[in-house]
């Protein structure tokens, strides 16, 4: 083989595509272009073909890896159970390696470091808010439009006591575009855990979870930042993401932070997990009042990286809600990170595909659990559409009133 990294896929992981094809129909990309190289299948085989040394790692190879959106929809339908995820960011990391170019060293660092940094996160936030006030945002990507400055709550470094009986510790990740760009999700998290009898501590030492270096195959920063989180989380009972993409990447510490943290993955969970489960045990109440509609957008590291579905849904219901599916739903709104970003036509193509279906869905409340996700959405519904996370809008209707101990 011509892998140099630790990360790059193994003999095994390559051989265990049995090139069955079930995963096309389910990928976003070759749904987009009939191209068997936007393709799983068709990205294993070039990946098999470099470790052959029969194709070079070179420009064309990257554009075929670097296509994928890393949804994993192809894992859930794959009879042969190929870890298609991890070989994609194994692959990317080897990449990072042999093609060391200015452009992927500068991606890197601002997705290792800079994102990191809640200072430069707020910046930036605020940057865009004067582009697009300026009448320039045809300048900027449009999934940045979804970004919209809020006023500053200082959650870091604080403590939360449980509101009845006290059910454990739960540390929150505050993420590094959620902190600084969607506060009032984490508010809406910290009450409800408060409600449900959590104490809900948020370490002043954390740091971004490292998703997004991990996907574009920054290896070294992500474990980086994946040891720094597990030392500060050590000793909560539970640790919960508010953010599907985050709370995906907590539960494969093992793989970034050895035994530390795997012990830190077992203990991971997406709140939507923890709401619902508070909900169906009792310890949260539910809502007889009818909010109307709300259509459920599942994103792509909830329903198929860690096969959550039902859990939204029931939060939903409690808050008073009916739910109101959307047509295809599992295919990628194109925001997937930084891939919206770098791939700008290709992620404006899947957002109106997706569009169109929350149009047709009928209900001007759309629910998504992550922040990209919400982004991407929110920069593509015009109107009268609001966008929100699940349990903001149970926080809303049932348990804002009633806790209000985050300011």
């Amino acid at each position: 083989m011509v892998w140099i990294t630790p990360e790059a896929p193994t003999a095994l992981d390559l051989a265990q595509c049995v090139g069955c094809g079930l995963c096309l129909a389910v990928c976003p990309t070759y749904r987009l272009t009939a191209d068997e190289t936007a393709s799983p299948r068709g990205r294993l085989a070039a990946m098999v073909a470099a470790a052959d040394g029969i194709v070079a790692i070179d420009g064309t190879f990257d554009d075929v890896i670097g296509f994928c959106l890393q949804c994993r929809a192809c894992q859930v339908v794959c009879p042969a159970l190929v870890p298609f995820g991890k070989m994609i960011e194994g692959v990317r990391a080897e990449i990072n390696v042999q093609q060391p170019s200015l452009a992927r060293q500068v991606r890197n660092r601002v997705l290792g470091r800079w994102v990191a940094k809640p200072g430069l996160v707020r910046l930036g936030i605020g940057a865009a808010a004067l582009v697009r006030r300026a009448g320039l945002s045809r300048w900027m990507p449009k999934l940045l439009a979804g970004l919209r400055p809020s006023a500053r709550i200082e959650l870091r470094g604080r403590e939360f006591a449980a509101i009845g009986p006290e059910r454990g510790t739960a540390a929150l990740l505050l993420g590094c575009v959620m902190e600084s760009g969607f506060p009032q999700i984490h508010v809406a998290t910290i009450e409800t855990l408060q409600r449900a009898g959590y104490r809900v501590v948020t370490s002043p030492n954390q740091t971004c979870c490292g998703a997004l270096a991990a996907h574009e195959g920054a290896a070294l920063e992500a474990r980086r930042l994946a040891r720094r989180n597990v030392a500060a989380f050590s000793g909560a009972d539970v640790v919960i993401a508010d953010a599907a993409g985050c709370s995906s990447h907590l539960k494969e510490y093992g793989h970034w932070a050895g035994e530390d943290g795997a012990d830190l993955a077992s203990r991971a969970r997406d709140v939507t997990e923890v709401v619902a489960e508070a909900i169906e045990a009792g310890w949260l109440p539910t809502s007889n009042v009818d909010r109307g509609p709300v259509a459920v957008q599942d994103p792509c590291h909830l329903r198929h990286a860690q096969r959550i579905v039902d859990q939204p849904r029931i939060i939903l219901q409690a808050a008073g809600y009916r739910i109101v599916e959307i047509d295809q739903e599992g295919l990628c709104c194109g925001a997937a990170g930084a891939w919206g970003l770098l791939h700008p036509e290709a992620s404006e193509a899947l957002a109106d595909r997706k569009v169109s279906q929350v149009h047709q869905a009928g209900s001007t409340i759309v629910a998504s659990a992550n922040v990209g996700c919400e982004m991407q959405l929110r920069s593509h519904l015009e109107g009268w559409y609001r966008v929100v996370h699940p349990v903001e809008l149970y926080w809303e209707a049932v348990v804002d009133d009633a806790v209000g101990t985050v300011g």
